[in-house]
C-alpha cells in the first residue's frame, strides 16, 4: 500500500474516534504529497466542517469539484458541506453556493 493511502487510512481511523484536529493534520500530510488527492479533499470538508471551520470545508469541497467536475456526488457534498456552514454562521452566501451546487448536481444526473 502507498504512503497516501497508509496516511488516509491513520487518518480516517482519527475521524472515527473524535481526534478531529489529528485526523485534519493528517489530511494536510496527504495534501502535501498529493495537493489534488480528492478525497483528502472531500474528508476535510467534512471534518473541518465538524469543527466549525466552514470556510475552510467550503473551501476543500469545491476543490473537490475542480478535481472531478464530472461527477455529480462531488457537487451534492458541496451543497451539504455549505447548508451546514450556513446553518453555522447563518451566512446567505453560503445557501446560495448550497442551491447552485445541488441544481448543478441534479443537472448532471439528468444528463447520465
Amino acid at each position: 500500500m502507498s504512503e497516501i493511502h497508509e496516511l488516509y487510512d491513520q487518518a480516517d481511523q482519527l475521524k472515527r474516534k473524535g481526534k478531529l484536529e489529528e485526523a485534519v493534520a493528517k489530511y494536510q500530510d496527504i495534501l502535501i504529497e498529493d495537493a489534488n488527492y480528492a478525497l483528502a479533499h472531500a474528508a476535510l470538508a467534512v471534518v473541518q466542517g465538524r469543527l466549525g471551520k466552514h470556510e475552510e470545508a467550503v473551501e476543500h469541497a469545491q476543490r473537490v469539484c475542480q478535481l472531478d467536475p464530472h461527477d455529480p456526488f462531488s457537487y451534492t457534498q458541496l451543497s451539504v458541506i455549505c447548508q451546514r456552514a450556513y446553518a453555522g454562521t447563518n451566512n446567505q452566501d453560503y445557501i446560495q453556493k448550497a442551491e447552485q451546487a445541488m441544481a448543478y448536481s441534479r443537472t448532471m444526473q439528468e444528463h447520465m
